[in-house]
Parts: structure tokens; C-alpha cells; sequence
């Protein structure tokens, strides 16, 4: 087989082999049935593939996951002069061709390199259909910055509009990014682009200060009180006590109720229990380790119930300005 040039299947296929079954089973739960299928069909009718070609392959691999990593995080120039500094110019050109016609690079690269500033002096007079859609594509903290500048009423637009944002025709992603810089070609994607949602809301406001977040909140919160609550169930998670310092923990544990604390560590991690444990009384945490050995297996629905329980007294204390959840340097304490 070496003597000829092996199709991209092939090559998946001799790379699948060359990983091993651990590894490849992780790679085919990322798969559409028909590629699981087709690429199966490969490693079963694969013949002995020379050591030189294998590594070849890999080296191959390595090389395209390298430059497609470099165009999605600094963008083409940047891969470029990465790329020619370590395999040389020529190789880097090909690469970065082949991998340019078909890698769906994401839109608004140049947006993510610019000073907030200016991506608000452009956004602030536009639609908020149009700020949600440039928005979803920034980073979380950008985008914090750029939402924490807007009029709270249109900030309040821009969250509902990311949140319900599910897919976007390619075709109106293009004409805002030349809108916004002409300089941008054609993104050349022929499929809906997946973007904004609740999950992303929750990302960009979890990155802004707390009086932005209560403000977008409590606008947004007039005409959807329901798509308040469920950006509030996402926002701080159970394994977020971690970030809470042993004041704000001793502060929590004393309005939780000992039962839901005891379901609610069933499935916590050694990290978060052992946190929780030193901030307790020796005979509580006893108590507790008791409950936890004797109570037997507990649905999942009710873990998560009773996490929430304790998400929900946390929320509270922190609304109430009891205890702080940190949010980045901003939140840091100086003496």
C-alpha cells in the first residue's frame, strides 16, 4: 500500500491503528455514523503499512492539528510566521492552504485582537441583534467589557437576543463582519454557524463585574423572567464553591440544611468534600461522613436537586452582599 499515495481515509485509518483502541474510541464518539463507518471499513481492509509511512502520517497529523491551533487562536498571519520559522516556508504555505479551503475559521478573528473600546465605538449605535450576533463570537471577557459599556436597556436587548441566538445564516455573519472591516474575506462556510445560546450569556456575564451582571439582570428580567431564571441556574454550579474563600464557606454552610448537604456531596469531587469538611466541626463532618456511608445509592436527580438547594442559599448570600464569589482580579482584596 505504501506504493501508492493513501486517500485521507486511509491515512485516518493507519492513525487510528497507530494510537490504539483507547485512544481512537475517544476520537469516534466525535464522528458521524456514516465516518465511523467508512473509516471501520478502512481499518479492516488495511494491509501492512511500512514503518516510514506511519510515521510520516503522524507527523502529518501533528503538523495540520499545529497550524489549524495557530489560525484558530492568533488567526492566518500569525499561523504563517509561526509555521515558517519552524518547518519552513513552503511546507507552511501548503498547510495552511489545504487546511484554509475547508477549516471554518472563526468569524471576527480581527475583532477578538482589538481594544474593547473599539469594538464598543462601533456597537453602540447598532441593532442588538447585530451586538449579540459580533458579541457571542468575542471572548467572554471582551465581550463583558463591550456589554458592561451599553445603556442598560440595550444591554438588556443584547442578552436576550444571545440567549435565544441559536443559528445564524452564513450569509448574514459575512455581511456584518465587512460591515465591520472590510478588510475580512468570506469565511466560505456552507453550513448554519452554531453560536450564542444560554451557555454563552453565562459565560459573558460571569466575566463581568457583579453591578453590570444584577443590572443586565434585573432589566432583562421586566419581559422574561423565565430566561432570567435559567441564566441564574447556569451561572454559578455546584463545583464552584471552590472558588469561595473559608468565610464565605462557614458563612454558606450555616443556612444549608445538613440533609441536602450530605445528598449533594454524594458525587462531589475529594477537592470540594475535603474543602467543605475543614470549614465543619469535627463531630458535624462525622456526622456527615456517617450519613453519606449508610444512606446507600441516590438518584442523580436528587443530588443535583439538593446542589441546587445549596447554588440557590449561595446566590442569595451574595445578592444580599454576605459573601463575594470571585470574579477575577476585580474581586481580588487589598489590605
Amino acid at each position: 500500500m505504501a506504493e501508492r499515495e493513501l486517500t485521507g481515509r486511509e491515512k485516518a485509518a493507519v492513525l487510528l491503528i497507530s494510537l490504539g483502541k483507547e485512544h481512537s474510541s475517544k476520537i469516534f464518539r466525535h464522528l458521524k455514523d456514516d465516518e465511523i463507518e467508512q473509516i471501520t471499513l478502512d481499518i479492516t481492509n488495511m494491509s501492512r503499512v511500512d514503518a516510514d509511512t506511519k510515521d510520516e502520517i503522524i507527523q502529518e497529523f501533528y503538523e495540520e492539528c499545529l497550524t489549524q491551533n495557530y489560525i484558530l487562536e492568533g488567526g492566518i498571519d500569525y499561523a504563517r510566521d509561526l509555521l515558517e520559522s519552524s518547518i519552513g516556508s513552503q511546507r507552511a504555505y501548503d498547510l495552511i492552504n489545504r487546511l484554509t479551503s475547508s477549516l471554518q475559521v472563526r468569524p471576527f478573528d480581527f475583532a477578538r485582537k482589538a481594544d474593547p473600546n473599539q469594538i464598543f465605538t462601533f456597537v453602540q449605535n447598532e441593532h442588538p441583534q447585530t451586538i449579540a450576533l459580533i458579541l457571542s463570537y468575542l471572548q467572554p471577557n471582551m465581550a463583558a467589557d463591550v456589554l458592561a459599556k451599553l445603556e442598560p436597556s440595550k444591554q438588556a436587548q443584547v442578552v436576550a437576543r444571545i440567549s435565544n441566538m441559536d443559528r445564524t445564516s452564513p450569509e448574514y455573519v459575512r455581511e456584518v463582519e465587512r460591515v465591520l472591516d472590510r478588510k475580512i474575506s468570506s469565511m466560505g462556510m456552507d453550513d448554519f454557524a452554531a453560536i450564542g445560546g444560554i451557555e454563552t450569556i453565562v459565560d459573558i456575564l460571569n466575566a463581568t463585574d457583579r453591578s453590570t451582571e444584577r443590572r443586565v439582570l434585573e432589566e432583562l428580567e421586566i419581559d422574561n423572567a423565565e430566561l432570567v431564571d435559567e441564566i441564574r441556574r447556569k451561572m454559578f454550579v455546584f463545583e464552584d464553591i471552590v472558588k469561595l474563600d473559608k468565610r464565605a464557606i462557614q458563612r454558606v454552610l450555616r443556612d444549608v440544611e445538613n440533609a441536602d448537604l450530605t445528598v449533594a456531596l454524594k458525587n462531589a469531587t475529594e477537592e470540594l468534600k475535603n474543602l467543605i469538611f475543614a470549614n465543619m466541626s469535627k463531630r458535624l463532618v462525622e456526622m456527615i461522613g456517617e450519613d453519606m456511608e449508610y444512606m446507600g445509592p441516590v438518584r442523580l436527580r436528587d443530588v443535583e436537586e439538593a446542589q441546587q438547594k445549596i447554588v440557590n442559599v449561595i446566590r442569595k448570600l451574595q445578592d444580599a452582599g454576605e459573601i463575594v464569589v470571585s470574579r477575577g482580579s476585580e474581586d481580588e482584596m487589598i489590605v
